[in-house]
């Protein structure tokens, strides 16, 4: 299927995708933790990839990727394939909470998208994509460990206050945060959340967001207020860090707002090295 030169991938163009995916696996690492699980079929996806290119066949090498779900993802593209992706997302309809990924893409889809689809509530331009292959630098805090499931219920208000201090909107307004709630649980039963307790407190959180076969990125790192400051983050995230390297034999991934100058330097210690910079839109 063809539509302004954007073109609906499917199991036929699995192995040049996955190809893609492994040429910058940092930067790929969300859409290849789905693409590698449920491979290019819609509804195992829950998403469409789109391939942009001048050939009428396939067989040839993909030059543009996009991934339209929860989160819409340019991966790779030059102007012309920005605009046809553009197209093809105006064609379908604004069904994502945000447009995230590579600045350079992203920025350009968004030029191209905000007659239609802005404003945005918040642009974020720059955001260091930062990544760690070895051992901290900064000893990883024994006392943070795998949340277990029936700690659901003291982890989940640390993880509400960490979504409306990052995101700026409570994740509960819409249904009663039950969605939320099934996606916390759902990193929960995954072993992908992590948090250090106090007196039954979450005073430490954060999760592997995504994980493909070579990257975990680490998301939603959060310390409770009376406690920041004292290195807390830096130990967390170096422990969380250890258990995707050395545990889990991945890199380490993550990024950060530029203007959050005070993580990015904890993360510097930890080790973590600035590959890449991505942005993010969101609605």
């Amino acid at each position: 299927m063809r539509l302004a030169g954007a073109r609906l991938l499917d199991e036929r163009d699995l192995s040049e995708v996955l190809a893609v995916l492994a040429a910058d696996p940092v930067a790929s690492c969300m859409v290849a933790a789905r693409v590698e699980v449920a491979g290019l079929d819609p509804w195992r996806l829950g998403g469409e990839v789109w391939a942009y290119d001048h050939r009428a066949l396939r067989g040839g090498r993909v030059d543009a990727l996009c991934f339209a779900g929860p989160n819409l993802i340019p991966l790779r593209g030059d102007a012309a394939a920005l605009r046809g992706f553009a197209d093809r997302a105006r064609r379908r309809g604004r069904m994502c909470s945000s447009l995230v990924g590579p600045s350079e893409q992203v920025l350009g889809l968004w030029e191209e998208l905000s007659r239609d689809w802005g404003p945005a509530r918040e642009v974020r331009p720059a955001q260091p994509l930062m990544a760690l292959g070895g051992t901290p630098s900064v000893a990883p805090d024994p006392l943070v460990r795998p949340v277990r499931p029936d700690e659901l219920d003291r982890y989940l208000p640390a993880a509400i206050s960490m979504f409306i201090e990052e995101v700026g909107v409570d994740p509960c307004a819409e249904d009663g945060g039950a969605s939320y709630r099934a996606r916390v649980a759902e990193l929960i039963a995954g072993g992908r959340a992590f948090a250090r307790f106090e007196g039954g407190d979450v005073v430490y959180k954060a999760e592997i967001g995504a994980m493909s076969a070579r990257v975990g990125q680490i998301q939603g790192v959060w310390v409770r207020p009376d406690r920041r400051g004292c290195g807390i983050g830096t130990a967390g995230t170096a422990a969380v860090a250890d258990r995707l390297v050395r545990g889990l034999g991945r890199t380490a991934s993550l990024y950060v707002n530029s203007y959050n100058e005070v993580a990015q330097a904890a993360y510097r210690r930890i080790g973590f090295a600035q590959v890449g910079e991505y942005a993010t839109v969101l609605f």
